[in-house]
Parts: C-alpha cells; sequence; structure tokens
C-alpha cells in the first residue's frame, strides 16, 4: 500500500492554460489526476503556483509547481512511506511540508495535483470507484445522484461587472436520473429572462 513514485507534468486545461497533472504509482498500478483552476482567484484563495516568466505562456506556466512535485513533495512522501490509502495523513504531511498559510510554497496546485492522484490511488487500491472512497473517507453512507449546477449569472473580475459575487446558481433537484436533471436545467425560462432583464442593471 505504499507509493513507489510521483511524477507530474504540464498539461492544457480547457482554456488553452497550462495546468498540473499527476500520476502516483503503487504496485496496483498508475493513477492520474489534473488540477483544475479558475478564471480568477480570490485574495484569500490558497496560491496557484504559476511561473511568471512572461515570454513563456504569458507567465502561466506550471515548471515550479512540477519541481516542488518531483523534487520536493513526492520524494518526501515515498521516504515517510504512508500509506496511499491515508489521504488525510498525506494531505496534512503536504501542508506541513509547505509551511504556509496559503500553500504559497510549493503552489496550492502542486499540493492539490498530488492529493487528487493520491485519493485515485488509493480508491484504486480498494478496488472501487472514486466517488465511493471519497464517501467512506467522509464516513457517509448515503450516496446520492450527482446534481448538474448551471451557472445564471456570472460577477467577479472576469465577468465584466460590478457584482461582488463569483457566480448565481442553479441546481436541478428531484430528478430520478441525471440526463433528465440536465434537461430540468436547460429548460428553465428563468436562465434566459433573468440574463435579458440582469444586464439592464449590471
Amino acid at each position: 500500500m505504499s507509493i513507489i513514485k510521483i511524477r507530474a507534468r504540464q498539461i492544457y486545461d480547457s482554456r488553452g492554460d497550462p495546468t498540473v497533472e499527476v500520476d502516483v504509482t503503487t504496485f496496483k498500478g498508475t493513477f492520474r489526476a489534473g488540477v483544475p483552476s479558475g478564471a480568477s482567484s480570490g485574495v484569500y484563495e490558497a496560491l496557484e503556483l504559476r511561473d511568471e516568466d512572461e515570454s513563456i505562456h504569458m507567465g502561466r506556466g506550471v515548471k515550479r509547481a512540477l519541481a516542488n512535485i518531483n523534487d520536493i513533495i513526492g520524494p518526501a512522501i515515498i521516504e515517510r512511506k504512508i500509506n496511499v490509502c491515508d489521504q488525510a495523513g498525506i494531505d496534512r504531511f503536504m501542508i506541513e511540508l509547505d509551511g504556509t498559510e496559503n500553500k504559497s510554497r510549493l503552489g496550492a496546485n502542486a499540493i492539490l495535483g498530488v492529493s487528487l492522484a493520491v485519493a485515485q490511488a488509493g480508491a484504486g487500491e480498494k478496488g472501487i470507484s472514486l466517488f465511493r472512497y471519497i464517501a467512506q473517507l467522509a464516513e457517509n453512507d448515503k450516496l446520492f445522484l450527482p446534481v448538474p449546477a448551471f451557472s445564471v449569472i456570472s460577477g467577479g473580475a472576469k465577468a465584466g461587472n460590478r457584482l461582488a459575487m463569483q457566480e448565481f446558481m442553479i441546481l436541478p433537484l428531484g430528478a430520478k436520473t441525471f440526463d433528465e436533471a440536465m434537461r430540468m436545467g436547460t429548460e428553465v425560462d428563468l436562465l434566459q429572462t433573468l440574463k435579458t432583464v440582469m444586464k439592464h442593471w449590471i
């Protein structure tokens, strides 16, 4: 149940920005996770470590975060021989290794990438789906159908308006299938009406 190897590489997200992908290898196989990133981040959020070299990827590269995974985080976790199923222990160890309030030394994107890949590996170790594994970690025996979230109105720095919030969203609750939930969410007239009305106020 030990981790044999942790390796990170740069990939691209859906906006074409570089982001972090991590492989965690155990005796059961190699498990992979990519790190999502938002279009904007708040002052109180953990720091996503970027290279800030404007000549490459407009400063958005993640080579520093990759180096922190490959040269610091990975070797430290492997040396400690922490059980791959000890998600809380691994997460706590990485936070302590970073030692800053906002994860600015190693980078939140480095820490999150390893954490997500470790969760995949833990699920693989137990031979169960990731959602079941996360439910076990949370000691939650009540599993529900995932509910899609629909953005009705966007705010914040990237939206180009004065709203002091990120998003208003709706959740179509009560659907019997995911397909029905998607249909409920997309057929709501409220979405189009709200967008039209709010354009005049924001």
